[in-house]
C-alpha cells in the first residue's frame, strides 16, 4: 500500500511518508465565521473529510486540526470581516462569531463531515501570537512601527516558494491601504494597532491592537501539531499570501524546514461556469441547497470531482447526484431484503464465484484510485461499476449466503470510507400500520394480475409510483421499496 500524495510545494506527486510512523498531523485553514457557510466551504471540508477518512481506513492515527478565524481576517479595504459586519448589524463581535460559529458546525453535521478532534479559535490563542511575534522581532525578522508589526519579507531568500509569485507581482497585489511605515510593500502585518473604541482589542509590548491573520493560524498550527507538520490544507486562494506567509513565519521562528512536509489545496468551486460572489446573484448558501436536496447528495456531488480541480455546481448535476445516491443507498436495502429472502448455506454457482471476484477486482481499483492522492472522482467511477455487479448478483432467484455478505462488506465500506450512507434507512415502528395498508394493496394488486385485470394492476403501481413507492415483481411475491 503506497499512498501518493500532490504537493503544491514541488507540484508533483510524491510518496506519503508522514513525519512519525503510523501518526498523521493534520491542519486545514477553517471559515471566519462571520456570515453563513456556502458551497466553497464545504467543497473544501468535505474533501478533506474524505481524506482524514481514507488515512484512517489505511491505518494511520490521524489528528486532525481546524481553526476558527474570529478576529483578524481582513477584507480587501482594511477593515476586519468580523468586526466589520457586527458593526453593521449593532451586535457584540463575539456574539456574532457564536452564531455563525454554531451555524457552520451545524452545517458540516448536516453534511457528514466529521468534527475536527481540536477547532482552535485565534481570540484563544493570543497570548501565544504576542510571544511568536517577540520571537520574530528578537530574531530580526520583524520591526515594529507606532504600534505596528510586520515581518521583514527581505530576511528569507526563499519567501513566494510556495506560489511562485514573483517579487513584482507580490507589490501590485498588495493591498491598497499599505501602511507608510512599512520597508517593503511585500512586508505583512504580524499585529494591528487599534484604537481606544475599537471592539476587538488586546494589550501587547506594542500597546493595544490585534494578531495578523497569518500569524494565528502558524501560532495554532504549531501549538497542536509542533514546529514541523504533515500535512497543511485548505481552498486553493490561500495560496498567496496566506500560506505562503505562514512558512515564512514558521521558519523564521523555528529555523526548521520544510514547516509542512505536504501542502494540499482544493479547487475553486463555480457556480453555472462563474465565480461565486454576492455581487453576481450566484452565492450558494450550503442551508440553501439542503432545502433542495438531500446531504448525501450534496457530498457526493462534492466528492464526483478530484479535490484539486474546480468543481462547477449546477442543478442539472445536483439532480444527477440525488438520483445517483437513492441508487447507492437501494443496492443496500436489496441486500437487506435478499439476506432475509432468498439467501442459501451450501455450494455456491459458478456465476455466484464469478460476479465475487469482479466485485473484489473493482474494489482493488477503488482502493488504488483513492491511494492516488485521493481521487474520489475515479473512486465513484469504480463503486458505480461495483453497484452494477452487486444488482446482477442480486437478480439471480438465489445467492449463497458467505457471498452475499462479503459483497455486502464490501460495497458498504467503500459507502462509509466516502461518507456515505451505508446502511438502508430505518423502517420505524410508526410505519407498521403503513405496512399493513401496503400489504393490502398489494394483495389486490395480486388478485388482479391474477384474473389477468392488467389495467388495474398496472393503474395500482402507476398510482403507487406517483407518491414514491416502487413495486418489485419477483417470481413468488411482490416487493414494495419507497423512493
Amino acid at each position: 500500500m503506497v499512498i501518493r500524495v500532490y504537493n503544491s510545494l514541488s507540484r508533483v506527486k510524491e510518496v506519503f511518508e508522514p513525519l512519525h510512523e503510523g501518526w498523521v498531523g493534520i491542519y486545514v485553514c477553517g471559515p471566519t465565521v462571520y456570515d453563513w457557510t456556502h458551497l466553497g466551504h464545504a467543497r473544501t471540508y468535505v474533501a478533506f473529510d474524505a481524506i482524514v477518512r481514507w488515512l484512517e481506513y489505511r491505518g494511520y492515527k490521524v489528528f486532525y486540526i481546524q481553526n476558527i478565524t474570529d478576529v483578524g481576517h481582513l477584507a480587501e479595504t482594511g477593515e476586519d470581516k468580523v468586526v466589520g459586519r457586527a458593526v453593521r448589524e449593532r451586535i457584540e463581535p463575539m456574539a456574532l462569531v457564536e452564531f455563525y460559529m454554531r451555524e457552520y458546525f451545524r452545517d458540516m453535521d448536516a453534511l457528514g463531515v466529521r468534527r475536527p478532534d481540536v477547532s482552535p479559535r485565534a481570540t484563544g490563542h493570543i497570548i501565544d501570537m504576542i510571544e511568536a511575534i517577540k520571537k520574530l522581532i528578537e530574531k530580526g525578522y520583524a520591526y515594529e512601527v507606532d504600534g505596528n508589526v510586520f515581518f521583514d519579507t527581505s530576511k528569507l531568500q526563499d519567501y513566494g516558494k510556495l506560489s511562485r509569485v514573483k517579487p513584482e507581482e507580490m507589490i501590485a497585489g498588495a493591498r491598497i491601504d499599505v501602511h507608510p511605515g512599512k520597508r517593503d510593500p511585500r512586508d505583512f502585518a504580524l499585529w494591528k494597532k487599534a484604537g481606544r473604541d475599537y471592539p476587538l482589542k488586546w494589550a501587547s509590548p506594542w500597546g493595544y491592537g490585534f494578531p495578523g491573520w497569518h500569524i494565528e493560524c502558524t501560532v495554532m498550527a504549531m501549538r497542536y501539531l509542533g514546529e514541523q507538520i504533515d500535512i497543511h490544507g485548505g481552498a486553493i486562494d490561500l495560496i498567496f499570501p496566506h500560506h505562503e506567509n505562514e512558512i515564512a513565519q514558521a521558519e523564521a521562528l523555528t529555523g526548521r524546514k520544510p514547516f509542512v512536509k505536504y501542502w494540499m489545496h482544493t479547487g475553486l468551486l463555480t457556480v453555472n461556469g462563474e465565480k461565486m460572489a454576492k455581487s453576481l446573484g450566484n452565492y450558494v448558501r450550503v442551508r440553501d441547497v439542503l432545502q433542495e436536496f438531500s446531504p448525501e447528495a450534496v457530498r457526493l456531488f462534492i466528492l464526483s470531482a478530484h479535490y484539486r480541480s474546480q468543481l462547477d455546481y449546477r442543478r442539472e448535476k445536483m439532480e444527477e447526484a440525488e438520483a445517483s445516491v437513492k441508487r447507492l443507498i437501494g443496492i443496500i436495502e436489496r441486500i437487506e431484503d435478499a439476506s432475509a429472502e432468498k439467501s442459501y448455506e451450501g455450494s455456491s454457482s459458478m456465476e455466484e464465484r464469478s460476479l465475487l471476484e469482479e466485485l473484489r477486482r473493482l474494489s482493488i481499483e477503488f482502493d488504488k484510485a483513492m491511494d492516488d492522492d485521493f481521487n474520489t472522482a475515479e473512486a465513484l467511477s469504480h463503486l458505480y461499476a461495483m453497484s452494477r455487479v452487486v444488482n446482477r448478483m442480486l437478480d439471480l432467484p438465489r445467492i449463497n449466503r458467505s457471498i452475499l455478505e462479503e459483497s455486502r462488506d464490501i460495497f458498504s465500506t467503500k459507502l462509509r470510507v466516502l461518507g456515505l450512507p451505508d446502511k438502508p434507512p430505518r423502517r420505524r415502528a410508526s410505519d407498521k400500520l403503513l405496512e399493513e395498508l401496503l400489504k393490502i394493496i398489494v394483495d389486490i394488486r395480486s388478485e388482479a394480475r391474477r384474473r389477468k385485470d392488467y389495467a388495474t394492476a398496472d393503474e395500482i403501481r402507476r398510482r403507487l409510483a406517483l407518491i414514491g413507492i416502487r413495486l418489485e415483481d419477483l417470481p413468488d411475491k411482490t416487493i414494495w421499496r419507497l423512493e
